[in-house]
């Protein structure tokens, strides 16, 4: 009797610490949308504020501010492609036996000190 209350309190804790990590996680995911949502119309704001000070905005509408998809997805491709400097390499890998296989390096003998008294 006492080995199925054990049980029954490990599966709680269980189902306890996964409700308690989900919840934690789906929380963090809806403060990240918020903040991006946020930050967003925060540059969007500061960008009208920036144009109205210069005199260059008497009537602007959100979508002459905003940056299309196709720009950001042109100009994400394109830091993606700077940034691909390296050297292609070819994949293959050359293992050659080597005819001699006892090498002193390994030697233990080598190792050992003599100390004479």
């Amino acid at each position: 009797m006492e080995y199925l209350f054990i049980i029954h309190s490990i599966i709680t804790q269980g189902v306890q610490i996964a409700i308690i990590g989900y919840s934690i996680v789906f929380l963090a995911l809806v403060l990240l949308y918020y903040v991006f949502t946020f930050l967003a119309k925060g540059l969007l704001w500061q960008k009208k504020n920036k144009l109205k000070k210069e005199n260059k905005a008497l009537k602007l509408r959100d979508e002459d501010v905003t940056v299309s998809g196709e720009v950001s997805a042109a100009i994400a491709m394109a830091i993606f492609l700077s940034r691909d400097l390296h050297d292609n390499e070819s994949d293959i890998i050359t293992i050659k036996r080597v005819s001699k296989t006892y090498s002193p390096w390994n030697s233990k003998i080598y190792g050992m000190r003599y100390f004479q008294r």
